[in-house]
């Protein structure tokens, strides 16, 4: 009879529905800020980060929450992640392909203009990365929080995004000083428009974050 070593592995394509939040812009037409959270976090706690931002009000802000959904443990609040290892380029083909419908779909019934802003904090930031290095629309810029650059995306993907706020707490002991030095000369060999930040917190959005972004976004209106 055959054993677990006769075991083969696939995958199959499946549907799903992905939940994402909107705070409208104060103007009827306007460009869109496209934020990614942490993992075992929420859409609701990116929106929270996104609007903090002075400036947000002229974007149309939206909130992508990951497709992975779980329970975290101790409350049984439902957060989301955005992939783990297994079936990696698949999971970030279809993350992609999720993130490009809702910006579509915002885009489209919003009337947006000039271009949209990605925004991501800790996992958040490959998303965010990844997202603007795939748009169809025009990328007004990334800002990211406490998370390095994909290691997949070369150098011509990167040059699509232009613009770059790269934060990082020097109390971080997961984003790294190294991890912060390596993506600054991966964006700026690639021509990137770098902004790099360090700040005095951890591992968090904290107000330096939300100070550079907001100079960040209405520079990139103005």
């Amino acid at each position: 009879m055959p054993g677990i070593d006769a075991m083969i592995e696939h995958t199959i394509a499946a549907t799903t529905h992905g939940r994402y939040l909107v705070v409208p812009s104060a103007t009827p037409v306007s460009p869109l800020l496209v934020g990614f959270h942490g993992y075992g976090e929420s859409a609701d706690i990116q929106l929270t980060r996104l609007t903090a931002i002075r400036g947000s009000e002229r974007f149309t802000t939206v909130a992508v929450q990951g497709l992975h959904r779980f329970y975290q443990r101790r409350t049984e609040e439902v957060v989301a992640s955005w992939m783990t290892r297994q079936d990696r380029e698949l999971a970030i083909a279809d993350n992609l392909a999720y993130v490009a419908a809702v910006v579509e779909a915002e885009w489209a019934s919003r009337g947006g203009s000039r271009g949209v802003m990605f925004a991501g904090f800790s996992q958040g930031v490959a998303m965010a990365f990844r997202a603007a290095a795939a748009s169809q629309l025009p990328v007004l810029g990334v800002v990211a929080a406490g998370g390095d650059v994909p290691p997949e995306l070369e150098p011509p993907a990167l040059t699509r995004i232009a613009h770059v706020l790269l934060c990082r707490g020097r109390r971080d002991d997961w984003y790294t000083h190294e991890k912060f030095e390596q993506d600054r000369h991966r964006l700026l060999g690639a021509s990137v428009t770098l902004t790099p930040i360090e700040h005095e917190d951890g591992h968090d959005w904290s107000d330096a974050v939300i100070q550079a972004a907001s100079s960040f976004l209405n520079a990139r209106l103005s």
